[in-house]
């Protein structure tokens, strides 16, 4: 038998898998899968976002494999150190694909068992290491039966729970709040610059000097036309424009210096490629998994990005949407848009949200889709005039702050519930279980 992290000696053992019913994914085959119907859950879905892998089937398959919101996940092949880990799915019905345990404890506190499974990540991922090939390691069931593990009291288990689980309750508001956040920002977008609600109230006189609508505050009505005139795209408020992308923002891209050369890397300057936007929860990117030297900074094409630099990933897949919160450069894996006040940054954004399908109609390739800078530049879009500009940025800026706060805040959670989770289960810190404490 294996031991895994320490465990206070007072903690009878058991083997882990006696803890819980393990069930595996299912194998899926292309023929099953279609353009609709539920989710097929892969490890890349596991992140918090959207990977660009789901596939979706409308055949129905054994209870087992059904997942709901909130069961418990654990990916238990691919990377050793990245990809083997417990989650809680936050998605909605889906069905389980394979190299993925659906978990469900068995007396034990199940909170305390998603615990349990995060302690033991080093010890899984020494036991990924010990049988990897070609970079890819696993855990089976036989593993997880040879591991012994400390189980406490109930009621030890429960306190845990709640001291680590009260910090992962803050992170999922922050989280959630942060959705909403975005959403209002949304609809504001696209209330006034799709739908072109505030004009269409102007002309079929559905409107009052002091009302307000949907996010607009009631001082904005006189900045508003009250017609609209014919443009190249349809119907477009009097007075507003409709220009090219590349004439009224800075587009580029980026590129890899040598992966060869350790001049170029492991520097204070922060360098993107489209992983970095795959997990994100809000279109705010904060951290890179790599960074450059100034040496490397001058073998890129992107140069330093400033804060605020809008990131569309241009390939495999299109679409990942951030602004940054730090400067940076890009590999050729993106479209930067570095935005002047008019349009701004948060305009473009929800720009590019909107007008997805649009994008990816101008993709090209034949290994994947890719939309190059020159297909990108020539895009229609409509430019209000600044008025109107100035107070959507001005808004969409405060929601915007609050979002990052949030997510720093986020980030100041999660390390202390790191640092907390090791000290708990290994009995460096002991709870109290009497009621009284």
């Amino acid at each position: 038998m294996l031991d895994g992290q320490p465990f206070p000696e007072d903690w009878p053992r058991s083997p882990i898998y006696d803890l819980a019913v393990w069930t595996n994914g299912l194998a899926f085959r292309d023929f099953q899968f279609g353009e609709e119907g539920w989710p097929v859950i892969k490890i890349a879905e596991l992140k918090d976002g959207v990977s660009g892998q789901t596939r979706f089937t409308h055949q129905t398959f054994d209870e087992r494999y059904h997942v709901k919101h909130g069961d418990m996940l654990f990916s238990w092949s691919g990377n050793p150190d990245t990809s083997i880990d417990v989650f809680w799915w936050r998605g909605g019905d889906g069905w389980l694909n394979q190299h993925i345990f659906k978990v469900d404890p068995t007396d034990v506190n199940s909170r305390f068992f998603y615990y349990l499974l995060r302690y033991l990540r080093p010890t899984f991922a020494e036991i990924a290491r010990n049988k990897q090939t070609t970079g890819l390691g696993h855990v089976t069931a036989k593993d997880l039966k040879s591991l012994l593990v400390g189980v406490p009291p109930l009621r030890a288990q429960a306190r845990i729970a709640a001291i680590l689980g009260s910090l992962d309750d803050k992170i999922e508001l922050n989280r959630r709040m942060n959705h909403t956040l975005e959403k209002i920002t949304q609809a504001i977008f696209r209330l006034w610059f799709v739908d072109l609600g505030p004009v269409r109230a102007k002309a079929e006189g559905r409107w009052k000097k002091g009302e307000s609508l949907s996010g607009m505050p009631a001082d904005m009505w006189d900045l508003w036309p009250s017609d609209f005139e014919e443009s190249e795209i349809g119907e477009i408020p009097r007075g507003w424009n409709v220009e090219e992308v590349g004439s009224v923002i800075a587009v580029a891209g980026g590129s890899t210096p040598s992966t060869k050369d350790p001049r170029f890397w492991d520097g204070p300057i922060h360098w993107a490629t489209p992983k970095d936007m795959a997990g994100l929860s809000a279109p705010v990117l904060l951290h890179t998994e790599r960074n450059l030297t100034d040496v490397g900074l001058s073998e890129t094409t992107s140069g330093l990005l400033p804060i605020g630099t809008v990131l569309l990933s241009s390939r495999a897949p299109i679409g990942y949407l951030a602004i940054t919160e730090i400067p940076l450069a890009v590999n050729q894996g993106f479209i930067t848009m570095t935005c002047g006040t008019n349009p701004s940054n948060h305009y473009m954004l929800h720009w590019a949200r909107e007008n997805h399908e649009a994008i990816l109609a101008q993709a090209n390739g034949t290994t994947f889709l890719e939309i190059s800078k020159g297909n990108f530049r020539p895009m229609r879009i409509l430019v209000p005039i600044d008025e109107v500009m100035n107070r959507f940025t001005k808004i969409a800026q405060r929601l915007h702050e609050q979002v990052v706060t949030n997510l720093r805040q986020i980030e100041t959670l999660a390390a202390m519930r790191d640092s907390l989770l090791p000290r708990l289960l290994s009995g460096e810190i002991r709870v109290p279980l009497n009621d009284g404490a």
